[in-house]
């Protein structure tokens, strides 16, 4: 049954992953379409209006500049007062790496800080797991196992119903704090962010997608960049902390433990254990027949015991 079951899960995923490569391409491809023409006559215009400029010279300008992008740094003049790697900054791409997000607004430019991300991250990713988990397993005391046996033990509801509320609930809290608040304070503070593509960072951001398309922080000149870059780092830690939290309790509900069984491959007994199950010392029998023999053994020397025969018993019976 679990081969069958984990064979339609493979079939599902691999549904999924073509239902949703066929809707983004439904959908986005229009738009690129809009973007590639629209790109193709400004070039164009461009080239007219300024004769003395090839083409050839342009491309090469443009390959430039798309390059400096790549690496975090713009040739617009207003964007030209926001450094990448100052202390907030670096503080907010080491936060990215070791959470997994990685926007990839900013990568290193230097072979030996690119030499020093490989080393940092394979320290640190493993370091930020255990610190997640350590921090996540606390939490859950608190928020999750100990209300849900309040309510069970003190008002007598059942285990099972009391954590599914309590894990909608907690879903609800979730989702107020860390999305739909943070979405509109960012809408507020970023001046070309709505509130669903604010809701969007936010969603991206927390489930460690990281796309990198809107990255808070870095329009033209920001107020409080530094302490804003503080408070977005510190924000990222506590709501995939927040988010941990939350699939953890999910995943302690019974009906998904159930569910997840399916999949699974059932444990069978290891080799060294049956055989020595299976092994003679170990019979019941055997075991009963070294305990007599211990007993007797233990008996016998003994200094202030003394055997009798049967017929010494029963001439003491007759006198």
């Amino acid at each position: 049954r679990s081969a069958w079951c984990f064979a339609l899960l493979v079939l599902g995923y691999l549904l999924y992953l073509v239902f949703g490569a066929v809707v983004f391409s439904s959908v986005e491809l229009p738009y690129e379409d809009l973007l590639r023409q629209e790109l193709g006559k400004l070039k164009q215009r461009f080239l007219e209006e300024h004769t003395c400029l090839s083409e050839q010279q342009l491309e090469q300008f443009l390959m430039r500049v798309l390059e400096a992008s790549n690496y975090g740094v713009s040739v617009l003049s207003n964007a030209s007062g926001n450094w990448n790697w100052d202390f907030t900054s670096s503080l907010f791409f080491a936060s990215t790496v070791l959470s997994t997000t990685g926007y990839g607004h900013t990568v290193p430019l230097s072979d030996g800080g690119k030499a020093f991300c490989i080393i940092y991250s394979v320290i640190g990713i493993p370091f930020t797991l255990l610190f997640l988990t350590a921090v996540v397993q606390r939490i859950i005391v608190y928020v999750t196992r100990r209300p849900v046996l309040y309510f069970h033990i003190r008002w007598g509801f059942s285990k099972q119903i009391v954590a599914i509320i309590h894990a909608m609930v907690l879903g609800f809290i979730t989702v107020s704090c860390f999305f739909l608040i943070p979405a509109a304070i960012f809408s507020v503070l970023e001046d070309d962010w709505n509130f669903l593509e604010s809701f969007y960072f936010c969603f991206i951001s927390l489930s460690t997608i990281g796309l990198g398309d809107y990255v808070p922080g870095e329009g033209y000149n920001q107020k409080f960049r530094e302490l804003y870059k503080i408070g977005i780092t510190c924000y990222l830690l506590l709501g995939l902390i927040a988010m941990l939290v939350v699939l953890e309790t999910f995943c302690e509900l019974h009906e998904l433990k159930k569910f997840r069984k399916l999949f699974y491959v059932k444990k069978d007994k290891e080799e060294d254990q049956v055989n020595i199950m299976e092994h003679d010392q170990l019979s019941f029998s055997s075991i009963s027949d070294q305990a007599a023999s211990m007993k007797d053994d233990q008996k016998a020397n003994e200094p202030f015991v003394t055997s009798q025969s049967p017929t010494s018993n029963d001439s003491s019976l007759n006198n």
